[in-house]
């Protein structure tokens, strides 16, 4: 969501937190929930693909750092969880602590940041040079810190290190701890 309302932003030509703020709040914003056709869309524009570009990832903490955007995209996010009907996957930096503090099974999800590097990168392939993709991750990092503490677990949030280990063995591990709570 932050990625496509960067997006939107940086089409409107939308630069101060005052500007960026009104173009997410009047945003028509569509997030698909089928897990065989992931999509979404922003004012009737599907950007599926563009928000994975390089220059979103540059600038989407400038979005994701005004309070009023986080603020709407939050209350979006917990409707999205509220009118999922047989239970809902969602993945962002706040998950845990603020969208969805009372979730069942909550995962912190994090890797050293030489990996994370490495996986973005084979992401991107050659549009853009590993110091880029550096630069990209590690100042997202720091930049979201300031409104969303994101890299340590709270209280009743599993961590997961994926730093060693395949996607595969990643969805294993969480369908093992979804399993443990349905029991």
């Amino acid at each position: 969501m932050y990625r496509a309302c960067a997006w939107q932003a940086a089409r409107d030509g939308a630069e101060t937190p005052e500007q960026i703020a009104a173009v997410v709040t009047g945003a028509d914003l569509r997030v698909s929930t089928d897990p065989d056709d992931p999509r979404i869309s922003i004012n009737g524009t599907d950007v599926t693909q563009a928000i994975r570009e390089p220059e979103v990832s540059a600038s989407v903490s400038r979005v994701a750092t005004v309070p009023e955007v986080r603020v709407d995209l939050v209350l979006r996010q917990q409707q999205i969880i509220a009118e999922s009907r047989r239970g809902i996957v969602a993945e962002g930096r706040d998950i845990t602590t603020v969208v969805a503090p009372h979730a069942p099974v909550r995962v912190l999800l994090v890797a050293d940041p030489a990996a994370r590097v490495a996986r973005r990168q084979a992401e991107l392939g050659e549009r853009v040079d590993t110091e880029q993709v550096t630069d990209q991750v590690l100042r997202r990092d720091r930049d979201d810190s300031t409104v969303a503490a994101f890299t340590e677990a709270a209280d009743g949030v599993t961590l997961v290190d994926s730093t060693h280990l395949s996607l595969d063995e990643v969805i294993d591990t969480i369908v093992a701890l979804a399993e443990e709570v349905a029991r």
